[in-house]
C-alpha cells in the first residue's frame, strides 16, 4: 500500500484463514519502506500534473518498488517466496475522480489511476499479483472507495458497542460498525483531510525541510484561529452526504494556496496556522458523524495520524465525551491495516468472493474486487 502521503510503501505478509466473511487473520510481519526525498517530490508532482513521459516512468518505478517491498517483508517473517500464494497492491492513486463525468456517447464515467505494474511485480517475486482493486466497483456506478472498512467489519464489529473506526492517512476515512450488525450495515466514507493538510502546511512553513509536525509538537505550542477554522469548515465536500470519497484533488496543492491565500492578515504564526489545520482535521472527522444512523458508543484510531498527539487530543474534545483510542489498545498495529486490507481483498479476489459494500461506495451490486496477474507459483 502507498497511501496519499505518498511517503513510502507499506507492506504486510498476512496469514488468512476460512471461508466467504468468516476469515481469521494474523499479520506476520510488517514493515514500511520510506520513498527518497526526491522520488517522493516526483510521485507528489504527478498527482497534480504528472507528464506522461513521467507517469509512464513511475508506473513501472513503482512496479520496482513494491516487488522489493513485498520480497523484504518476506524475508522478515522468515518466508522464500515459494510460501506466498499471493501479493495484493493497492498501487499508487494519482488521480480520482469518483464523480461521474460526461462522456459524449458514453454517458457518465467515474475513474481512478493507481501506478505500480503488476507484471514488474510478478515478474520480480515470482509470485501471482492482484491490482486494480477500485475499477470494479466504479464500473458499476461506485466510488471505488473507502475499501477498508471491509477489514473494519471483520476486526472490530462488536456484539455489545456500536463503534467508529477512523483512518487517518493523507485522507481521513470513518467506518460505521453498528452493534451486532451485519456486513450490509456498515457505513463509511472520506470525511476530508487527514495528515495531508498538516504535512503540507509543515513543508510550506519549512521549505521542504520538514514533512509532518512530528507528534504534533508544533500544533501543541499554537492556538487555534476561530475564524480561519470556520471558513475552512465551510467546504462543500463537508456538506455532502455519503456515498463520497475524496483525494488531493480537492485538498491538494490548490487548496493549501486557497488556504494561504484567504488567511488572516498578518499571516499567522507558523504554530498557529498548524494548530488550526490540525483542529480543521478533528472537526472534520468528529463533525462527520452527523452522517451516521446513531449515537457512536467509541472511536477506534488507525493510521499515522494516530502518532499525532495534539492531533489526538483535539477528537477527544471535538467527540465531546465518546472514547476516542487507537486500536494498537485491541492489539493490532494501527500502521499496518491499510496494507492488511489488501491482502485480504487479494485473497477474496483468488477466492471469487465479492466485497465491495454498495452502501458504502455507491456501487449497484456486489462484485469481485481487483485483477489477477499470474506469477511464477
Amino acid at each position: 500500500m502507498s497511501g496519499t502521503s505518498a511517503d513510502g510503501v507499506d507492506a504486510a505478509v498476512v496469514d488468512i484463514r476460512g471461508p466467504a466473511h468468516d476469515l481469521k487473520l494474523k499479520v506476520l510481519a510488517f514493515k514500511t519502506f520510506p520513498y527518497s526525498a526526491e522520488f517522493r517530490a516526483r510521485l507528489l508532482q504527478a498527482t497534480t500534473d504528472g507528464r506522461l513521459p513521467d507517469l509512464c516512468h513511475l508506473n513501472a518505478a513503482l512496479g520496482e518498488w513494491f516487488a522489493r517491498a513485498a520480497s523484504a517483508v518476506a524475508r522478515r517473517a522468515h518466508l522464500s517466496a515459494r510460501d506466498v500464494l499471493l501479493i495484493g497492491s493497492h498501487g499508487q492513486t494519482v488521480h480520482h475522480l469518483p464523480v461521474p463525468r460526461r462522456e459524449s456517447g458514453l454517458g457518465r464515467i467515474r475513474s481512478t489511476l493507481q501506478l505500480g505494474s503488476p507484471a514488474v511485480i510478478a515478474e520480480r517475486t515470482g509470485i501471482e499479483t492482484v491490482t486494480d482493486f477500485r475499477m470494479r466497483d466504479m464500473a458499476v456506478g461506485g466510488q471505488g472507495a473507502p475499501l477498508a472498512p471491509y477489514l473494519h467489519h471483520l476486526l472490530f464489529s462488536d456484539p455489545r458497542r456500536t463503534r467508529s473506526v477512523v483512518n487517518i492517512g493523507g485522507i481521513s476515512n470513518l467506518t460505521y460498525l453498528p452493534a451486532s450488525g451485519s456486513l450490509r450495515a456498515v457505513r463509511a466514507f472520506d470525511t476530508g483531510p487527514g495528515n495531508m493538510l498538516i504535512d503540507a502546511v509543515v513543508g510550506h512553513l519549512t521549505q521542504g525541510r520538514e514533512t509532518f509536525d512530528r507528534n504534533g509538537r508544533l500544533a501543541g505550542r499554537g492556538t487555534v484561529h476561530a475564524g480561519l477554522l470556520k471558513k475552512l469548515l465551510r467546504h462543500p465536500y463537508l456538506q455532502r452526504r455519503p456515498p463520497k470519497s475524496t483525494g488531493r484533488e480537492e485538498f491538494g496543492e490548490e487548496f493549501l494556496r486557497e488556504l494561504l491565500r484567504a488567511g488572516p492578515r498578518p499571516a499567522l504564526a507558523p504554530a498557529d496556522l498548524v494548530a488550526t489545520v490540525t483542529a480543521y482535521t478533528a472537526r472534520t472527522i468528529a463533525d462527520a458523524r452527523r452522517f451516521l444512523p446513531r449515537r457512536i458508543d467509541e472511536v477506534l484510531i488507525c493510521g499515522g495520524g494516530a502518532r499525532n498527539a495534539t492531533l489526538m487530543r483535539m477528537l477527544r474534545g471535538a467527540w465531546e465525551g465518546t472514547p476516542v483510542r487507537p486500536v494498537e489498545t485491541l492489539g493490532w498495529d494501527g500502521r499496518a491495516l491499510e496494507a492488511v486490507a489488501f491482502a485480504v481483498l487479494a485473497y477474496q479476489a483468488k477466492r471469487g468472493v465479492p466485497c465491495n459494500l454498495p452502501l458504502v461506495t455507491g456501487a449497484t451490486r456486489h462484485v469481485i474486487l481487483g485483477s489477477i496477474t499470474p506469477g511464477k507459483n
